[in-house]
C-alpha cells in the first residue's frame, strides 16, 4: 500500500488519494518508454525461470550508525531445466563480493540491477542445488517510505534507534540479493538480522533463536514457514516490547504477537485489542481462513505509515481510527476503525496468499484489499454501511490511465487501483447478486490459488465459471480503460432506446434500472441502440442505479 494526498480545492474537503507513486496515465498521447533495465528486472527470461527457488537464508548485520549493511545469502533452488547461468537481483549500489558454489566462488558479471553467475558445470534438469552470495553495501534509503522504497532510519521520541525497510514495487533486491520478480515465489525463509546490542529486530514468521555475539551484536532468527513475496520480507529494529494474544477460528488457534516500542505498550493493548479481532473475524468470514496459521499474526510498529509484511504487518498509524485520522469515503464510516489495521491485514489474502504474478496485475492485491474495507464495515455495522463507503470512495478515483500496467517491466498501473477497483468489485457482486455466492467466490478464490502467484486471467476466469457469467468485458472496461462506460438513453421513432459507450466493443454489463417510485431490475445494453422493454419507460422517468454501479449515464 502507498498513498498520495490531494486537496479537493471545490469542496474544500482533505481528500486522500490511494495512489501508487509511479502510477502515471499511460494514455495513447503520454506513451511511456521502458529500457533495457527495465526488462532485465520484469521479465521472465529464461536466467530467470531455469531455476525455481526453494528457499532463502538472508543473514545480514546492520550498522546503523554507518548505514551500512552486509551479509550474504543462500539460494536453495530446484532446476527447471539444463543450465550453466542464471540470473539474481541486486541494486547496482550494493557490492557483490563473491558468489560461492560447491565451496569455491564462481564467475559473475553484473548489467544494471541484474547479476549473471556462470556454474562450472551443467545443472541438470531437476536437480537441487545452492548456493551463497556474499555482499555489502549503503542501501537506497527511503526518504517517504512506504512510497519509495529502501532502508528507513529514524529515531523514536526516546532518542532510540528506529530502523525498517520497505520495498514494495521497487524490489527487495535494493537491499538483499534476491530473483526479485513476484512470480516465484520462495518455499521458505530463514531471516538472520543482527542489530546493535540493546535493540531488537522483528521479521516475518516465528521467532526461532537470539544470539548474543561478540561484536556487540545480537542476532534474532526468524522462520517462515509459509511461501512469501520477497518485497515482504522485512528488518525492524528498534526499541521493542513484546505481548502475545489468541484468535479461534474455523482452523484453529491462531498466534497473535504485537510489537509496540517499549512506551507504546498500554496504548497498543488498548487500540490494537479493539481493532485485530473484528478484522479476523470479518476476513475470515468473507475470504476463508487466515493463511499463515504456522506462521502466526503479527503487527509490528514503524515509523512509516504501513506495509502488508505477511505474518508481520507493518503499523504507523499512531493508534487512531480512520487513515491518520481521516475518513478517506467521506461517510463517517471510515472513522469507527484503524484503517492500516484492516486495510494492511486485508493484504494477508490478497497479496500475500494471493499474489499477482507481474506487477502490472497489481490490482489482484490492492482493489481486492480496498473492497475488504467496506466488507469489514459490512461484518460490523450491516450491508448498508459498507454499501455506503464504498461508494463514498470514489472520492478518491482520478480516471488517469488504465489500472493493469504494461506487463514485463515491473511497472504497476493507475493508482485508481484502489478505489475505483473496489468499487469495480461492489459492482461484480451487484450484477451476480447473490450474496452467498458472492462470498463463495471470496473464499474460493482464497482456497483454489491458496499459497500462489496468478495472472489476470486466473482471477477473472474463476469469477466467470464460479458466477455463471462472462465478466471479462466488464473487468476489461474497468482495468484497461481509463474511461467509465456511459449508458445513453435516447427516444427513437417514439420508442425509448438504450446502448452502452464504452471502450470494449463487447460490453454488456447488466446495469440496475427502474421507473421512478418502481422496483429496480436487470437490462443488459450492447454498444448499440437496441429498445428497452419496460413498459412506461421514457426519458423523464427512467432512473439508474448510479449508487452501486460507477458509470455515467446521458439522456438525450
Amino acid at each position: 500500500m502507498k498513498i498520495k494526498h490531494i486537496l479537493n480545492i471545490a469542496s474544500g474537503v482533505l481528500l486522500t488519494t490511494l495512489f501508487t507513486f509511479n502510477a502515471h496515465a499511460q494514455l495513447g498521447t503520454n506513451k511511456e518508454t521502458f529500457t533495457r533495465a527495465d526488462t532485465l528486472r520484469g521479465m521472465l527470461t529464461p536466467l530467470r525461470t531455469c531455476y525455481d527457488i526453494n528457499y532463502y537464508h538472508l543473514d545480514v548485520k546492520f550498522d546503523i550508525d554507518n548505514k551500512f549493511i552486509s551479509g550474504n545469502v543462500l539460494f536453495k533452488y530446484t532446476a527447471t531445466q539444463d543450465f550453466t547461468k542464471l540470473q539474481f537481483d541486486l541494486f547496482s549500489n550494493m557490492k557483490v563480493e563473491k558468489v560461492v558454489y560447491k565451496g569455491k566462488e564462481v564467475p559473475y558479471s553484473r548489467e544494471f540491477n541484474a547479476v549473471f553467475v556462470t556454474f562450472p558445470e551443467t545443472i541438470k534438469n531437476g536437480s537441487k542445488d545452492e548456493f551463497t552470495v556474499f555482499y555489502s553495501g549503503n542501501p537506497t534509503i527511503a526518504k517517504r517510505a512506504p512510497w519509495d522504497g529502501g532502508i528507513e532510519y529514524n529515531v523514536d521520541s526516546l532518542g532510540h534507534k528506529w530502523v525498517s525497510t520497505a520495498c514494495q514495487g521497487m524490489g527487495a533486491s535494493v537491499w538483499w540479493p534476491t530473483k526479485d520478480h513476484q512470480a516465484d515465489e520462495v518455499d521458505s525463509a530463514l531471516i538472520s538480522i543482527s542489530v546493535p546490542n540493546g535493540l531488537k529486530d522483528v521479521s516475518n514468521g516465528r521467532l526461532r533463536k537470539v544470539t548474543k555475539l561478540k561484536d556487540g551484536y545480537t542476532r534474532f532468527d526468524w522462520f517462515v514457514a509459509n511461501p512469501i513475496n520477497n518485497y515482504n520480507i522485512e528488518a525492524n529494529i528498534g526499541d521493542y516490547v513484546h505481548y502475545s494474544d489468541t484468535y479461534v477460528s474455523e482452523k484453529g488457534k491462531l498466534t497473535l504477537d504485537f510489537w509496540p516500542l517499549s512506551y507504546n505498550l498500554e496504548k497498543a493493548k488498548k487500540h490494537w485489542g479493539a481493532n485485530t479481532k473484528p478484522m479476523l473475524k470479518a476476513f475470515e468470514h468473507w475470504f476463508g481462513p487466515y493463511p499463515f496459521y504456522e506462521d502466526g499474526y503479527k503487527l509490528v510498529e514503524t515509523h512509516h505509515l504501513g506495509m502488508e509484511h505477511q505474518s508481520g504487518t507493518a503499523y504507523g498509524n499512531h493508534y487512531q481510527n480512520g487513515y491518520l485520522g481521516r475518513d478517506l469515503s467521506g461517510t463517517g464510516w471510515g472513522l469507527k476503525w484503524d484503517f492500516i489495521v484492516v486495510h494492511e491485514s486485508g493484504h494477508e489474502w490478497f497479496a500475500n496468499n494471493i499474489t499477482s504474478k507481474d506487477l502490472a496485475d497489481m490490482w489482484i492485491h490492492e482493489s481486492f484489499t480496498n473492497y475488504s474495507e467496506s466488507l469489514f464495515i459490512e461484518d460490523n455495522w450491516g450491508k448498508q454501511a459498507g454499501q455506503e463507503y464504498v461508494h463514498g470512495t470514489r472520492l478518491g478515483i482520478q480516471n488517469d490511465g488504465p489500472i493493469i500496467g504494461p506487463y514485463n517491466v515491473n511497472k504497476e498501473g493507475s493508482g485508481d487501483m484502489y478505489p475505483k477497483g473496489g468499487n469495480l468489485l461492489n459492482m461484480i457482486r451487484t450484477i451476480i447478486n447473490d450474496d452467498e455466492k458472492w462470498r463463495g467466490i471470496l473464499r474460493g478464490l482464497n482456497k483454489t490459488f491458496y499459497h500462489q502467484t496468478v495472472t489476470y486471467e486466473q482471477v477473472v476466469g474463476y469469477i466467470n465459471q464460479q458466477s455463471g457469467k462472462n465478466l471479462t468485458p466488464v473487468f476489461d472496461q474497468y482495468l484497461r480503460h481509463a474511461n467509465i462506460p456511459t449508458l445513453e438513453f435516447m427516444t427513437i421513432g417514439g420508442k425509448l432506446m438504450v446502448k452502452w459507450i464504452a471502450d470494449e466493443h463487447a460490453f454488456n454489463m447488466p446495469v440496475k434500472v427502474r421507473l421512478k417510485g418502481g422496483e429496480y431490475q436487470f437490462i443488459t445494453p450492447k454498444t448499440r441502440f437496441t429498445p428497452l422493454n419496460i413498459n412506461g419507460a421514457t426519458k423523464d422517468n427512467i432512473e439508474v442505479d448510479t449508487f452501486n454501479y460507477y458509470i455515467g449515464v446521458l439522456i438525450d
